[in-house]
C-alpha cells in the first residue's frame, strides 16, 4: 500500500481490522478470525483491554507464570512474573527454593524520592535570578496546594524545589530541580500536574517582578515533566551465607564456586559488553514483576541502565564478595513503583497479581521486584560458572522448538526423551524430528 489512510482513529474496531485485513494480508479472512480469537469471550472485560490504549485491534498474550517459595524478609511469597522468554521463572523458582534454606533474601529500600524538572530559558543577569527565586520559592508551594492536598493527606508531596543553573551544558538553559514523596502511587500525573503549576507560576510571577528587566521577564517554559532517573528512589536486596552452606549437587566446591562466582561479578562490573548482558538478566527478572503489577517497565528499564552509568561507565547492577568466610551478593537498584492508581486498579490480572503478593505498599512492591531481579541474576551466575548457560536454558527451549514444528503427542514423547541424554540445539532437535518422520 502506497497511499496513507485518513480518518482512522474514527473508525469502528471491526472497521479497523476489515481495512488491515485487506490491506495487508493475502487472507484477509484468517487474518480476521487470528485476530479475533484472541478476544476475550467476556465482552466487559474486552472492552476494558480495548480502552487501555488507542486502536486496539486484539490482545496480545503474555504467560503469566509463578515463581514460589521466595523468602524476603522472614516471609514467604510467591512472586508473579510476565514474561515470554524460556527459563525465567523455572530459573527464579530455582534460586528461591536454594536461598530459603540459607536464610533467604534481605531487602531495604534505602529512599524513595522521585524527580520532576522545568526546563527553560533565561537570558539576563544570573545573580537577579537567583535572589528571584529565592523570593518566590514559597509560591511555587502555595499554588499547587491544590493538587498536592490529598497527596499530603496520605504522607507525600513535593518535598523541595531548587534553580538549577545549566549554562554551561546550553546556553541560557535552567531548571527548576523538584523532588517528591508519592507514597504508594507512581506519581507520574501528580508530579507533572505539579510541574505544569510551577511552569505557571515561574512565568507569571517573572513576567511582575520589578528588578528584572523586560527580557528578563520573557522567560520561556521549554517543558515540564517528570524524569524516569530516581537515583534516591532506591532498593537494596542482598543474600548471605557461610561459603560452606553453598554447596550443592552442582557446586561441590563452594570456595571454588564462590570464587569464580565474584570473579564474574566483577568482570562485569569492569567490562560494559560483559555488564549489559549481566544486567539484562537482572532485567530478566525485574520487568517480569513490574509487567504483572501495571506498572511501567519502559520506565524503569530506562532509570535502572542509567543508573548503571552513574559514574561515567556502564558497570553490573550487582556485586559479590566473600569476608570472613560468608560469600554474599547483593544489588541496590532505583525503581519508581506504584500500587494505586494507572493499570493496578483496572487490569483484572494486575490486581490478581498484587493480590497473591498480599496487596503490598510500594516500597513492599520495590522489595519483591529487587529480590526476583537479583534471583534471576544469581541463577544466571551459577549456571555460567558451574554447568554452562544453554544447559537449562535450551532445555526450557525445547518446548518451543517442539511447537514450532507442531510435533504430535508420539512424537514430543520421543523427543523428550532422546534429549533427557542429549545437549539440546535448535539444529539438533530439528535434525531429530526430521528423522523420526521419515
Amino acid at each position: 500500500m502506497n497511499n496513507a489512510v485518513t480518518g482512522f482513529s474514527k473508525l469502528s474496531k471491526e472497521e479497523k481490522i476489515n481495512w488491515i485485513a485487506n490491506q495487508y494480508f493475502s487472507t484477509p479472512t484468517e487474518a480476521i478470525t487470528l485476530l479475533k480469537n484472541y478476544w476475550n469471550s467476556d465482552e466487559k472485560i474486552q472492552k476494558l483491554h480495548d480502552e487501555f490504549i488507542e486502536n486496539t485491534i486484539t490482545n496480545f498474550y503474555i504467560p503469566l507464570g509463578v515463581a514460589p517459595n521466595f523468602l524476603i524478609n522472614g516471609k514467604y511469597s510467591a512472586i508473579p512474573m510476565a514474561i515470554e522468554e524460556s527459563s525465567v521463572v523455572a530459573a527464579a523458582s530455582k534460586t528461591a527454593k536454594f536461598w530459603s534454606t540459607r536464610g533467604g533474601f534481605k531487602a531495604t529500600v534505602i529512599n524513595t524520592e522521585k524527580i520532576g524538572q522545568v526546563h527553560f530559558m533565561y537570558s539576563g543577569n544570573v545573580s537577579k535570578l537567583n535572589l528571584f527565586f529565592a523570593q518566590t520559592k514559597a509560591t511555587f508551594f502555595t499554588e499547587t496546594e491544590s493538587i498536592t492536598k490529598n497527596m499530603q493527606k496520605r504522607g507525600g508531596g513535593i518535598l523541595d524545589i531548587v534553580l538549577n543553573d545549566k549554562t554551561d551544558l546550553l546556553p541560557n538553559y535552567f531548571q527548576l530541580h523538584a523532588t517528591f514523596e508519592t507514597i504508594d502511587s507512581m506519581g507520574a500525573n501528580f508530579i507533572n500536574s505539579c510541574l505544569e503549576q510551577f511552569a505557571k507560576t515561574l512565568k507569571e510571577e517573572a513576567s511582575t517582578y520589578e528588578l528584572f528587566t523586560e527580557t528578563e521577564k520573557d522567560i520561556q517554559v521549554v517543558m515540564s515533566i517528570l524524569s524516569n532517573y530516581v537515583p534516591n528512589c532506591i532498593v537494596r536486596a542482598e543474600v548471605s551465607c557461610l561459603i560452606e552452606d553453598l554447596k550443592e549437587k552442582h557446586i561441590p566446591n563452594p570456595l571454588e564456586f564462590a570464587e569464580k562466582f565474584v570473579q564474574a561479578v566483577q568482570i562485569a562490573e569492569v567490562e560494559p559488553y560483559r555488564a549489559v548482558t549481566h544486567n539484562k538478566g537482572i532485567m530478566n527478572g525485574i520487568d517480569a514483576v513490574v509487567l504483572a503489577t501495571g506498572n511501567d517497565f519502559r520506565a524503569v528499564e530506562a532509570g535502572i541502565h542509567a543508573y548503571a552509568s552513574r559514574n561515567g561507565k556502564y558497570s553490573s547492577l550487582s556485586h559479590a564478595k566473600i569476608e570472613n568466610g560468608i560469600f554474599t551478593f547483593w544489588m541496590e537498584i532505583p525503581l519508581a513503583l506504584g500500587t494505586i492508581g494507572g493499570l493496578t486498579s483496572l487490569h483484572p490480572l494486575v490486581k490478581f497479581s498484587l493480590e497473591m503478593l498480599e496487596k503490598p505498599s510500594a516500597k513492599e512492591l520495590m522489595q519483591v521486584v529487587a529480590v526476583a531481579g537479583l534471583a534471576q541474576n544469581f541463577a544466571a551466575l551459577r549456571s555460567l560458572t558451574t554447568t554452562g548457560i544453554q544447559e537449562g536454558h535450551m532445555k526450557m527451549h525445547l518446548n518451543n522448538i517442539i511447537n514450532q514444528f507442531e510435533a504430535n503427542d508420539e512424537e514430543r514423547v520421543l523427543i523428550r526423551k532422546h534429549f533427557k541424554h542429549h545437549v539440546v540445539s535448535h539444529s539438533a532437535v530439528v535434525d531429530f524430528i526430521e528423522n523420526l518422520r521419515k
